[in-house]
């Protein structure tokens, strides 16, 4: 679908650690220095879904196909970025570029790594990032608002002058040091601002960074950063980034009996890419057939026929309808007849908006 998520935060701070974890390789260089990830490291990541496995136990399938997600490794940032200290411009300019953040935080401490701050501190870390994200929009936003306070005056079109107050509400946001993502938006709002690609009107995930040692509770710092996410409404989620690395790299045979030693029932990074999955707004469908069993991604709120259209264009072109059934309906008759003889397949036309599990058969022509 093209959308990805963003691991930024301050340098040191576990960002390509996180990354390798995430792609499952070292394909990130990751050190003791600053600025050590300068071009973004990119990898497209399966999303975790035991609903595949439920499917592939009563479908008899030669392949199992997982939705898939895309992250985006981007260099460490310092304060005054948004004036291009540091990486300052590379790095927003690559924020720019994703759909949500993963924002990690360290949350453990380490004399052996240095922390550009001098010590571990994550509200604070979480502070320099958040306001030089602020500047760099309440800059753009000002440019932004001399162009469309001269068109609202010289054409006067309710769209015009509805952009020019709305453009002055999120200045007056920005100033009180406040994200943009924390304004209150309509639908109709969220899509006149999308076109200046604001960074802090992107969704965030927060990712607080602890040692093993304080696993699978966390610390303080960790308790502290999962307070300001429900204070801000963000999701949140406590990990060890340099244990989920230890994990990818293990045979899957050997990755339980590992995780039991840290009291944890999965890897961290299965609920983090889950999270990071819903932070884009993404739902899955099922396809089924003797040769593979595929989940497909999808926007909320797509109809049908552009459902279709994620498997072949030509199925969006000749739709005729879709033969549907919810995943849970089709684990509790225990297959596809037994879900039809029970009345649970239903056939969906145009209009029909895909729900997240929807199992579907689309019936097209060429």
């Amino acid at each position: 679908m093209g959308l990805a998520c963003g691991i930024v935060g301050l340098p040191n701070v576990g960002k390509s650690t996180l990354f390798n974890a995430l792609a499952g390789s070292a394909l990130a260089a990751a050190a003791n220095f600053p600025f050590c990830t300068v071009e973004p490291n990119r990898a497209i990541v399966p999303v975790p879904d035991p609903r595949l496995d439920q499917l592939a136990a009563l479908v008899p399938t030669q392949k199992v196909t997982p939705a898939t997600l895309t992250v985006v490794d981007i260099a460490g940032l310092v304060r005054g970025a948004h004036a291009g200290a540091g990486l300052g411009n590379q790095f927003l300019a690559h924020i720019r570029a994703v759909d949500a953040i993963i924002h990690v935080l360290r949350c453990f401490e380490d004399p052996e790594i240095i922390h550009v701050e001098g010590a571990p501190d994550p509200i604070r870390d979480k502070e320099i990032v958040d306001l030089e994200l602020q500047l760099k929009d309440l800059e753009t936003l000002q440019r932004a608002l001399q162009k469309v306070e001269k068109a609202a005056r010289l054409q006067g079109t309710p769209e015009e002058v509805k952009r020019w107050v709305l453009l002055q509400r999120a200045e007056a946001h920005l100033q009180a040091a406040q994200p943009l993502r924390t304004l209150p938006l309509d639908a109709e709002e969220q899509s006149l601002l999308a076109p200046f690609q604001f960074l802090t009107l992107k969704p965030v995930l927060y990712v607080a960074n602890v040692a093993e040692a304080s696993l699978p509770e966390g610390n303080a710092f960790s308790e502290a950063v999962a307070a300001l996410a429900a204070a801000e409404g963000a999701p949140a989620l406590t990990l060890c980034a340099a244990l989920e690395a230890q994990i990818a790299q293990l045979p899957p045979e050997e990755r339980t009996d590992f995780l039991r030693l840290y009291g944890l029932k999965e890897p961290a990074l299965h609920q983090l890419i889950r999270a990071a999955y819903k932070l884009l707004g993404l739902i899955t469908f099922f396809t089924l057939g003797p040769k593979e069993i595929r989940a497909w991604t999808l926007p909320q709120g797509v109809r049908a026929p552009q459902a279709a259209g994620r498997i072949h264009s030509d199925m969006e072109q000749g739709f005729i309808r879709a033969e549907v059934t919810a995943f849970a309906d089709f684990i509790a008759c225990g297959g596809e007849m037994e879900a039809q003889a029970a009345g649970k397949r239903r056939l969906e036309g145009k209009d029909y908006i895909v729900q997240d599990g929807d199992i579907i058969y689309f019936r097209f022509a060429v």
